[in-house]
């Protein structure tokens, strides 16, 4: 047997996410250089993501082209409301779509609330074109009479509707009366409310209604018209996109002109860039001109917000975002890379969490399902920092890598060593299989498919390598047709050699 006795071992979990505003030598050993397709996992790790599958099998129906996006995608009563061109359908999990409203011209992408009144669960939604309108499972109506004609945003707050982004009047903030979605009568308590800025968006939290400006943010308080207070939040910094504007940790995530941000952290700071949570993937939001086809989700049983970059003229598998999650005092980030949605929404219904994308080809999608993006391959990679084990003089001859990792299923994926930077002049072994029918298990005499499936959830594996160098580096990418797993963490065994 060979004598190991002068190995070095150095481990290191995977934690910290994606990092691109520090140094390698600055950077933590699991923090991620590249990181697509990965997200930081709630038990700990970076898990490749899941996939996303048709809601329904059948297109949401066109109204007189094929390239018409999915306007509205909203979940209501087990069923998928999606707008389309002029009308608006609904279907379940199988069967056709129904069509249970027509005649919205013009009509943009739409938003939506839903609420309970009288005892009857309703859905309003408004497109920027034409009248607000509310369902109940049953009968469309649209909220006409002395109402809004083109409201762009529509929820609810202190038991009324507040309607906004009218194209005549931008800047003004329209609600009902009191326990009525449709009465506008300023004697029973309806009213207006004018800031001074466009407003893109509107988000109630905590007894309190956000409105958000192109370079403001405002606060609503109060229970009526009689004692409601609008107060700034910032005069310095507003929301360029009001369909990034998410709940998410405790707090209001949106997109502002430099990035990622959060109310809490606006207020507290104002307009400096410490208020953005989004510094360690600052570059994924830099040179972003055209973001109006952009939006957002959050994933509720995660802790997770996923912004996606959609623009109609970039296809599909070039899509890029972003993921945030929350992890103890800190954001950790990811790339999305894949996903295109032209709307969403989400809910947790019955304890099931129901997350869902409207896309550009017609059809409606619920993400966290599956492992492929509707038959089309998840490409996930993983990267580490440039790791110098604490002294970049010395090289080290490496023995093998130690991998800790939870795969839900089958894993097929390649385990790639670069050493010293990636330089062209250092060795680049090639890739080492990393699926269940090559890596072996630690613990126990079988392959690591037997010891993993009935075995051990949470598996050491040792990979033997070679090379050496004054840094290493590991890769980890997907050959496209892997389930979910998590990786968890690295021991990196090796026995020093010269110094430079």
């Amino acid at each position: 047997m060979a004598d190991e006795s002068g190995l070095s071992p150095f481990v290191f979990a995977c934690q910290g996410g994606l990092v691109l505003d520090q140094s390698t030598f600055a950077m933590q050993p699991g923090m991620a250089l590249e990181l697509q397709n990965f997200e930081p996992d709630i038990r700990g790790g970076y898990r490749r993501i899941s996939g996303y599958t048709k809601w329904n099998d059948n297109i949401v129906p066109q109204d007189s082209v094929s390239t018409e996006k999915v306007l509205m995608s909203a979940y209501f009563k087990g069923k998928v409301i999606a707008a389309r061109g002029t009308k608006i359908h609904e279907a379940g999990k199988t069967g056709s779509w129904t069509q249970i409203d027509s005649g919205r011209t013009s009509a943009g992408k739409y938003t939506h609330f839903r609420y309970t009144l009288a005892g009857t669960e309703y859905i309003v939604w408004a497109d920027g074109a034409n009248n607000a309108t509310k369902y109940d499972g049953t009968t469309v109506t649209d909220i006409s009479s002395s109402a809004p004609a083109d409201p762009q945003f529509v929820t609810g707050f202190k038991d009324a509707l507040f309607f906004a982004g009218m194209s005549s009047t931008p800047q003004e903030l329209v609600f009902t009366a009191p326990f009525t979605d449709d009465d506008f009568s300023t004697a029973n308590g309806a009213g207006t409310i004018r800031v001074d800025s466009d407003i893109t968006g509107l988000f109630p939290f905590r007894d309190q209604l956000y409105i958000f400006c192109e370079e403001r943010i405002f606060r609503l308080t109060g229970n009526t018209i009689a004692d409601f207070v609008v107060q700034p939040v910032t005069r310095e910094i507003g929301c360029i996109n009001g369909f990034t504007i998410q709940e998410f940790a405790g707090d209001i995530v949106f997109l502002g002109p430099d990035g990622l941000r959060t109310v809490a952290g606006t207020e507290r700071i104002g307009d400096v860039e410490l208020g953005t949570i989004s510094r360690p993937v600052q570059r994924r939001f830099q040179g972003l001109t055209d973001v109006d086809e952009f939006d957002s989700v959050v994933v509720p049983d995660k802790t997770q917000y996923r912004i996606f970059f959609s623009n109609a003229n970039t296809v599909r598998s070039a899509t890029t975002g972003v993921i945030a999650a929350r992890r103890d005092n800190a954001y950790e980030f990811g790339d999305i890379r894949g996903i295109r949605p032209s709307s969403t929404d989400f809910i947790v219904d019955a304890g099931e969490s129901i997350v869902l994308h409207g896309e550009y080809d017609g059809y409606v999608y619920r993400q966290e399902s599956g492992n492929d993006f509707d038959g089309n391959n998840i490409v996930g990679k993983y990267r580490s920092p440039d790791l110098s084990m604490g002294d970049a003089g010395i090289r080290k001859n490496f023995q093998r890598v130690i991998i800790n990792y939870a795969p839900e299923a089958a894993v097929n994926a390649d385990l790639f060593v670069r050493y010293d930077y990636e330089s062209p002049d250092a060795a680049r072994p090639a890739a080492y299989p990393f699926d269940t029918a090559t890596v072996v298990a630690v613990y126990g005499t079988s392959t690591y498919g037997t010891a993993t499936y009935g075995g051990q959830t949470n598996p050491l594996v040792r990979q033997p390598i070679e090379g050496s160098g004054f840094a290493i580096a590991l890769r980890v990418n997907d050959r496209g047709t892997s389930a979910p797993y998590s990786l968890k963490g690295f021991q990196l065994e090796f026995d020093a050699g010269a110094r430079r």
